[in-house]
């Protein structure tokens, strides 16, 4: 049986479960599947060596998170079209023609919410981070119908260049930079975090209990652990939430896809991945 050779760059995976979904993926799927965590300078390397070395090792592919999506872009032989006006990277197969890339939390953050919400609409929307990830699921509250997106992120340029760019590409998202999280939260009915606070070794919340009042739903990007303080306090103010496990789930299946072309079951790989997305610390 062929080997499929995955991997994933990042500065903070330690307890990334990317590579259990992967190999449980390829196991439903009749395929040898192996995936490696590769953590820069652990390898005493930069990130554009460790990218050149899976491109030139034999690699099927890889998935880029923090502090990467973006910086991969320009590394890119032939990202497709969404990941091109998004300007970050999170799934690049290596092909003949030189590595390609995808943005699969784009179209897992619509899976993830549309799981949840139907066809209901996300309304106007409060988020905190404009970088990589921020940039997927900006424009995934677009595809969603989104009525207006308040960024705050303390980088100004991050947050002009972002609402530029879902400008130049004709979302038709009303978009706006606020001065603080405090007014980018005031009113809003959905409340969402792009920034790596919550994660493991990032402690805190972006958001605070005053900010959640009169909103309806929160998600996290955050999944490492799950069960993060941002989530933890729209809970307890009776928010709908969305974890980044969910986040994490449905962009694994899209690349999944992307890296082998097969469509895996996705009750099945649920069903195989156990409790996990459930548990506060196992991320």
């Amino acid at each position: 049986m062929a080997i499929v050779r995955l991997g994933l760059i990042g500065d903070n995976i330690a307890r990334s479960q990317s590579p259990r979904l992967h190999v449980e993926a390829g196991r439903l799927c009749g395929l040898h599947v192996t995936y490696e965590r590769l953590i820069p300078r652990d390898l005493d390397m930069d990130f554009s060596s460790v990218f050149a070395r899976c491109a030139g090792e034999g690699y099927r592919g890889i998935n880029v998170t923090y502090p990467y999506k973006e910086r991969v872009v320009g590394l890119l032989a032939s990202p497709d079209r969404q990941t091109a006006m998004i300007g970050a990277c999170n799934t690049v197969i290596f092909t003949a023609r030189g590595p390609a890339g995808h943005n699969t939390d784009f179209s897992g953050f619509m899976a993830a919410f549309q799981a949840r919400f139907g066809r209901g609409a996300p309304g106007i929307v409060a988020m905190a981070g404009a970088g990589g990830v921020g940039k997927a699921i900006a424009f995934a509250l677009a595809g969603l119908k989104a009525r207006q997106l308040r960024l705050y992120d303390p980088d100004a340029g991050k947050m002009a260049a972002l609402a530029e760019a879902l400008r130049s590409a004709g979302t038709g998202l009303e978009t706006v930079c606020a001065a603080s999280v405090d007014e980018a939260a005031e009113g809003a009915n959905g409340l969402v975090n792009c920034t790596p606070i919550g994660m493991s070794g990032y402690p805190g919340s972006a958001m605070e209990t005053h900010h959640m009042r009169g909103a309806v739903w929160a998600f996290d990007a955050v999944y490492t652990p799950v069960d993060t303080a941002f989530l933890r306090l729209a809970g307890e103010q009776g928010l709908e939430v969305i974890s980044g496990y969910e986040l994490f789930f449905h962009q694994g299946i899209d690349a999944f896809r992307h890296f082998t072309g097969i469509d895996v079951d996705a009750a099945a790989l649920r069903r195989a991945l156990g409790s996990v997305g459930m548990k506060r610390e196992e991320a």
